[in-house]
């Protein structure tokens, strides 16, 4: 299975915007259902705003394992049958459990594209089970700090990039190290 897709490897600068579908009720989704919504919310966005356009993520994994007791059906099948005797079934497919609230897929993008992304999401919610909700993050792509936050840390030199995420300058650490990053920021 695929969680990652478009263009992962574009730092966190070049994708501000981030849209989430979230999960509005306690149920356990396919993961059957999960690659159908990828696949459809990429083929959407890759039309209209280009595979280059954004990073989606599937936040869930399909890890809980669902068991089914088969029952024969034919003649004869009676002496073969032991009923709820010994009932632990085989595997037979994997769900992610999911809550309330819990975000399903993240899309990251520029902010011109954030009307493709939404429409994307939109689409893919009907490959779902139950209701869900699409929300606009007010963070800065696949970061925890808001836009503001965002761009005043930057601008304090507190944060620098670390491919599709950050990393956190807290003061601490080698002056050796220190002196290479600032070597680097000026550049």
């Amino acid at each position: 299975r695929i969680f990652d897709l478009g263009r992962k490897k574009a730092t966190v600068d070049e994708f501000p915007c981030t849209v989430h579908l979230l999960s509005d009720e306690y149920q356990q989704i396919s993961s059957e259902a999960l690659e159908a919504a990828r696949i459809c919310a990429n083929k959407y966005i890759t039309k209209v705003a280009g595979k280059d356009s954004f990073h989606m993520r599937i936040r869930v994994h399909p890890f809980h394992v669902l068991r089914i007791n088969k029952m024969l059906s034919c003649a004869g099948a009676d002496r073969l049958q032991t009923g709820m005797r010994g009932a632990f079934g085989k595997p037979n497919g994997t769900v992610a459990r999911v809550n309330i609230g819990q975000v399903l897929m993240s899309i990251r993008c520029k902010e011109a594209n954030k009307e493709a992304v939404i429409e994307s999401l939109r689409r893919a919610k009907y490959k779902f089970p139950g209701r869900q909700k699409i929300i606009v993050s007010n963070k800065w792509g696949f970061t925890k700090l808001t836009k503001e936050e965002y761009l005043q840390m930057k601008e304090e030199q507190k944060i620098h990039t670390d491919g599709s995420y950050i990393k956190y300058d807290n003061g601490k650490g080698k002056l050796s190290e220190y002196f290479k990053r600032q070597e680097r920021l000026r550049a």
